[in-house]
């Protein structure tokens, strides 16, 4: 349509991209607040930070240490000797402490007791950033850190940060019971990717349809979204950093799995016949060529990894016990990824990344545009409805309507019907009937909801409650 043609519209081949400014700090501040709280405390405080790579996390913490008191120090994949004298280097620089460079820690016990030591009761942050690396080079680092932390640590006016990309880890070997630090951590954080409307400042020359269709490509990690530029079509963007393989986002899936999972090849088969339609579990299996509980297996991985999800129709009576969940991909770039790339990397890697996009992906923008609205929906039910209907709403699910796209439940029983409002004619005759499936489903009548797409973008979400009698 003129619309969607006027948003892709450009040249044939990418242009070479421009130098841009560095862009302003987006989408983080309320965990920066978080930060600066536990900084004020006055106590000694041990923070984990974790969550997947690209989510933000290290400019997090660099914004945070900014203007304070502060040694961040960014571990790497070289041996433990090499690492401690990375930070013996960093305590030096960012300390000024000239005598930090004449000394050498034998371990990481010590050189935390040395800025423990040097902080003289004047609160001191410490961030060791990408923390597994530490502990694949030595296995004793968390055992190094328990008796730094049991014999100095919480008598100091430390704040020591451990951040790390590797979430299995983070949760396994550093936060659950059997870790030498369980018990230790004053406070956690799983950072998680932004919500559909902090994505939108991302995208400052764009009108709000193709801000919504950025969010709709590349989901709620920061470093995917500062990867495309605005000031350049959402069509030229795709082809430079998505549909080459010399693109940033090209190979990113991949890098993703593989520093999380011991057996890639399975799970890419599984989000793969995911992003193709399948839905139930025997389905899935079946389509991968696995049993039900060799599939059901590696899900459960991957939603903890919260990169799959399981929905259950909230008009199910059991929904614990419901043989009627779906899974689906959580990640919107994931979807996109193996909707849209994994088909055709044939075509992609022989230089035909113009054909993908014209045959394959500007044809499903409608879809796309479609499903990122009801993520708007969804979420604007689980951070502001409950102000529109005067009550909590613990209970919210996907609806599978032509106009109920979602459905939830009060705290005191009363659903909740989420209509997104088309672009075109509105079918009185299916609304109604699709209101009646749910009142008898759910055994109330629905406060209903509207939702619609607006072109302001001071508010792209035009929410109105109708009256029960309407």
């Amino acid at each position: 349509d003129p619309q969607t043609g006027e948003i892709l519209a450009m040249a044939s081949t990418p242009a070479r991209p421009a130098l841009q400014v560095q862009p302003p700090f987006l989408g983080r501040e309320r965990e920066l607040a978080f930060l600066q709280e536990l900084a004020e405390t006055g106590r000694p405080e041990l923070f984990v930070l974790y969550g997947r790579r690209r989510v933000g996390k290290t400019e997090l913490l660099q914004q945070f240490c900014s203007g304070r008191k502060a040694v961040y120090f960014l571990a790497a994949q070289v041996r433990d000797r090499d690492n401690l004298r990375a930070f013996r280097a960093a305590i030096a620089s960012e300390l000024g402490d000239t005598l930090a460079g004449d000394v050498e820690f034998p371990d990481w016990s010590a050189a935390l007791g040395f800025l423990a030591e040097r902080a003289a009761g004047e609160r001191l942050v410490v961030v060791l950033d990408e923390f597994p690396y530490l502990c694949e080079a030595q296995k004793s680092v968390p055992s190094q850190l328990q008796r730094f932390w049991d014999t100095r640590g919480k008598h100091s006016s430390l704040m020591l940060v451990l951040c790390g990309s590797q979430v299995s880890f983070m949760e396994n070997e550093v936060l659950a019971e059997r870790s030498p630090l369980f018990g230790r951590r004053t406070a956690q954080r799983r950072l998680e990717p932004l919500r559909p409307l902090e994505t939108l400042p991302f995208f400052p020359h764009w009108k709000l349809e193709e801000r919504v269709l950025g969010y709709s490509v590349l989901g709620g990690m920061p470093a995917y979204l500062r990867r495309f530029d605005s000031k350049r079509p959402l069509r030229e963007n795709l082809l430079r950093d998505v549909l080459r393989p010399e693109g940033f986002l090209f190979d990113e899936v991949q890098f993703l799995l593989r520093s999380e999972l011991s057996n890639p090849a399975t799970y890419n088969s599984l989000l793969a016949a995911i992003a193709r339609g399948a839905s139930k579990l025997n389905d899935i299996a079946t389509d991968v060529g696995v049993d039900s509980t060799t599939a059901n297996k590696y899900l459960h991985t991957l939603r903890e990894l919260r990169l799959v999800e399981r929905e259950v129709p909230l008009t199910d009576p059991d929904p614990l016990r419901s043989r009627r969940g779906s899974y689906r991909i959580a990640d919107r770039f994931l979807q996109f990824h193996y909707r849209h790339l994994q088909p055709h990397l044939s075509l992609i890697h022989a230089g035909r990344g113009q054909r993908v996009l014209e045959q394959f992906i500007e044809p499903d923008l409608p879809r796309l545009l479609d499903e990122a609205t009801v993520d708007f929906v969804l979420d604007h039910l689980r951070h502001e409805a409950a102000e529109r209907v005067g009550d909590e709403l613990p209970e919210i699910a996907r609806h599978p309507g032509r106009y109920i796209r979602a459905a939830s439940r009060t705290s005191t029983g009363r659903p909740v019907g989420a209509i997104v409002l088309p672009e075109g004619k509105l079918s009185t005759a299916t609304l109604q009937s699709e209101l009646a499936t749910l009142t008898a489903a759910l055994g109330a009548a629905p406060l209903k909801l509207t939702y619609g797409l607006t072109a302001r973008l001071d508010r792209p979400l035009e929410v109105e409650r109708f009256p029960d009698d309407e």
